[in-house]
């Protein structure tokens, strides 16, 4: 990357500041090693639920609650962020950085549980947005799950879509990488979704459901 494209990503990542609450969330997050998406994607996650009118949001991915912060301030005073994760001690911490926020209990709902055995309870159609940050090796489970539980017009966010910067290069063939160069290009050719690929964070993939 040439030096002023990485000056202007380096600005563009930072261009929103985060709040306190936020950055402490982040900082535990670091130290339980659940990977917080950066600043630059939760302001994208928040203007995403902002402009969709996001009531119902399903998180894959709960980690200390850093983008469910970002999320819940994007999303009207009435929505609802449920949220899934397998590490119960993680959802501790995000329970915590809610309340911290002033968020009412009864907007959010976290579950406990290895996504792929939770989401076919997830009601068909029930949900504005879906923001994929789990296992990247289930991803396309999460996307084919998304189909069903993501209304018409609603949003579905994948979170590390240039994983660690890899994707782009044709030489990188780990499982990892190659999951999602085949995922986004998925999203880009299928004729179900309206897509773009954001250069944010660990890369942001969004498609609009048709």
């Amino acid at each position: 990357m040439a030096a002023d494209k990485a000056q202007s990503w380096v600005y563009s990542e930072d261009f929103v500041a985060e709040s306190e609450l936020i950055t402490s969330a982040r900082e535990i997050a670091v130290d339980l090693g659940a990977a917080p998406v950066s600043t630059g994607t939760g302001a994208a996650l928040r203007m995403l639920a902002a402009v969709s009118g996001a009531r119902a949001v399903l998180e894959i991915g709960t980690g200390a609650g850093v983008s469910g912060l970002w999320l819940l301030d994007g999303m009207p005073a009435d929505g609802v962020l449920t949220t899934i994760d397998h590490e119960v001690e993680f959802q501790k911490h995000a329970r915590r950085a809610y309340m911290a926020a002033g968020v009412s209990t009864q907007r959010t709902r976290l579950i406990a549980g290895r996504a792929l055995d939770v989401l076919p309870r997830m009601a068909a159609g029930g949900y504005d947005m879906m923001v994929i940050d789990g296992d990247v090796m289930e991803a396309p489970d999460y996307v084919e799950h998304a189909l069903r539980v993501v209304r018409p017009g609603g949003v579905i966010a994948l979170v590390h879509a240039l994983w660690h910067d890899q994707v782009a290069d044709p030489a990188r063939r780990d499982s990892e990488t190659v999951v999602c160069r085949e995922l986004i290009r998925f999203l880009r050719s299928s004729g179900r979704f309206v897509p773009t690929l954001l250069p944010v964070g660990d890369g942001l993939a969004v498609a609009i459901k048709r």
